[in-house]
């Protein structure tokens, strides 16, 4: 069983194997539900039916399902007609609402990354880069077009920012929402970031 665990590479890019692996992941479940019921079924029994680790079960039942919706709206976002200024606000408002409607699930990522094997940390890490880099390209873009101003050398600092103040919605939610609801919470951080940045702001 470990021999063919190894032959499974963590980091998958083709969207078709990464269905097929759920697949394979959902069949092995629903086997053990049938068999033993949900409530007797554990984790551990699902991953050894399905031939992966707890790890790369992890990596893509909970992962990529939470960086795929992220990745989904900050994209349309950017695929909006506009300056960069705006497509950033829009783009901000999304990823802010993901993390609201997910954000159990954020919390379980970072909670669990201390357990993650390395790999499959690696991948964890590897695919919240992936979404700071979408802000790098807005934000050049914003850079392009005149309606941001940032040093070019800031520019990664900034998205880590961004990325920042999204996830804070979810780490100090139970402090936030004494005082904001989801949209005050979001229209300020876009304030006070844009304070920063835009050129006609």
């Amino acid at each position: 069983m470990s021999e063919k665990r190894k032959t499974i590479p963590s980091l998958v890019k083709d969207p078709k194997l990464i269905e097929k692996r759920r697949e394979q992941i959902i069949e092995a479940a629903v086997h053990l539900f049938i068999h033993k019921g949900f409530h007797k079924t554990t984790t551990r029994e699902i991953a050894r039916a399905s031939g992966f680790s707890i790890g790369t079960l992890y990596e893509y039942i909970v992962c990529d399902a939470i960086h795929a919706e992220m990745e989904t709206r900050l994209r349309e976002a950017i695929n909006f007609n506009g300056t960069g200024l705006k497509i950033l606000k829009l783009a901000l408002k999304s990823f802010i609402r993901v993390m609201d409607q997910m954000s159990d699930r954020v919390l379980l990522i970072y909670q669990e990354s201390k357990s993650l094997p390395k790999e499959t940390l690696r991948y964890v890490l590897g695919r919240e880069e992936e979404i700071s880099q979408i802000f790098v390209e807005i934000l050049h873009r914003g850079i392009a077009d005149g309606s941001l101003r940032i040093d070019e050398k800031h520019v990664k600092l900034m998205a880590d920012n961004i990325m920042v103040l999204g996830e804070m919605w979810v780490f100090r939610r139970w402090a936030l929402h004494k005082h904001y609801s989801l949209e005050e919470y979001t229209e300020k951080q876009i304030t006070l970031l844009l304070r920063e940045i835009s050129v006609s702001e």
